[in-house]
């Protein structure tokens, strides 16, 4: 039972809410309601989930010994020895063996985008996230494939190719932050533990925030009234207060409370954040499903 436990903390469970993003098609397509491709859409997120569990059992594999000098991350099962390496591998081959037939079945873009997905993290994990700029790129590509993937399960028929752009610029905004969080938290140390940080400063990386926050409250802020799908009466708009909030929410996090090492926890733990994310939520159901469209 203890190994269980421990290879389940290994896939990051917590981490698993970014694969929500793979619902966006089904929600801003207006399909939530539609069972086949609810379900579809289901399997695809838990199949993202796993197979993000299985990308970061390889990358704890991997990391096991820069780990072990990490405050927190040398209380990780593999690198703390609670979890055996063999297990460890066996585990995330079998799930990689039952994970791409079972996507390839879905569709046949579906198993690509999750085959492109898979190896670009294990790239990552190798060698690209120690590589400035391009390690945050990557994280963003992560989450396009994500949205990518949850329209390659149904037929779309409304997809606003504007949500691409805004997902990029959300996941920027959250990468720059979780560097900032980093950097600030290690400080002289930051780059023993993770190496890409010495080639960040703090100004920068506020510099950087600040252009992709702006950028991404404007592209979401355009898509609400230009994006052809969306009710005639341009009551999206009114979603516009809550983006700017919780933006402004996880800076304040990052930057006077210190917090964004971990952006999940954040989602799992602050208040302020999780009420507006619901309420952005419900009002973007009530808006799509309960008005005509253009």
């Amino acid at each position: 039972m203890g190994m269980i436990r421990a290879l389940i903390k290994t896939m990051r469970p917590r981490q698993w809410t970014k694969n929500a993003f793979v619902l966006a098609a089904l929600v801003f397509d207006r399909q939530l309601t539609h069972i086949p491709a609810a379900l579809r859409t289901l399997l695809g997120f838990v199949l993202f989930c796993l197979i993000s569990g299985v990308v970061y059992i390889f990358n704890d594999i991997m990391d096991a010994e820069a780990d072990r000098h990490h405050p927190q991350k040398r209380l990780r099962p593999i690198a703390s020895g609670a979890l055996p390496v063999p297990v460890a591998q066996g585990t995330a081959i079998a799930l990689v063996l039952l994970i791409f037939p079972i996507a390839f079945y879905l569709s046949t873009a579906f198993g690509l985008i999750l085959s492109a997905y898979f190896f670009i993290n294990l790239v990552y994990s190798r060698w690209l996230k120690h590589i400035p700029i391009l390690d945050v790129l990557i994280i963003a590509a992560g989450f396009v494939l994500r949205v990518a993937g949850g329209v390659s399960l149904i037929q779309v028929e409304r997809f606003s190719p504007w949500l691409y752009v805004v997902t990029t610029l959300l996941a920027l905004y959250i990468g720059f932050g979780k560097r900032r969080a980093e950097l600030s938290e290690l400080a002289e140390q930051a780059n023993t533990h993770r190496r890409v940080l010495d080639g960040y400063t703090i100004p920068f990386l506020d510099h950087s925030i600040t252009i992709v926050s702006s950028s991404t409250i404007i592209a979401y802020s355009l898509y609400t009234f230009s994006a052809p799908n969306l009710p005639s009466n341009h009551l999206m708009m009114l979603t516009i207060p809550f983006v700017l909030y919780g933006i402004l929410r996880y800076l304040y996090l990052v930057q006077v409370e210190g917090s964004g090492g971990s952006p999940e926890d954040l989602l799992l733990t602050d208040r302020p954040l999780q009420v507006t994310i619901l309420l952005w939520g419900i009002a973007v159901l009530v808006i799509f499903y309960a008005f005509p469209i253009k």
